[in-house]
């Protein structure tokens, strides 16, 4: 019975990490793609959220977009 709790329990804790928890704290990968005509500046974390600042090469703004964890609340920060 213990060795079936312990299972479960390893794969409810393997199944909820996303993708930006993994790659923050156990070196995983994170894949971002880029819109179209925008270079990366920067990218940094807050917590298990990444933060990517991009240029728009067209009309020469900033983005500092949120990439959040679970993807529900992301947020924008525009930059003119």
């Amino acid at each position: 019975m213990k060795k079936l709790i312990l299972t479960v329990a390893i794969l409810i804790a393997a199944t909820s990490c996303t993708d930006n928890s993994r790659a923050r704290s156990w070196g995983g990968t994170e894949n971002i793609t880029l819109k179209r005509n925008e270079v990366l500046l920067n990218v940094t974390w807050k917590g298990d959220e990444m933060w990517v600042l991009t240029l728009d090469t067209i009309n020469d703004v900033n983005h500092f977009r949120e990439h959040s964890s679970w993807g529900v609340m992301e947020g924008e920060v525009i930059l003119k």
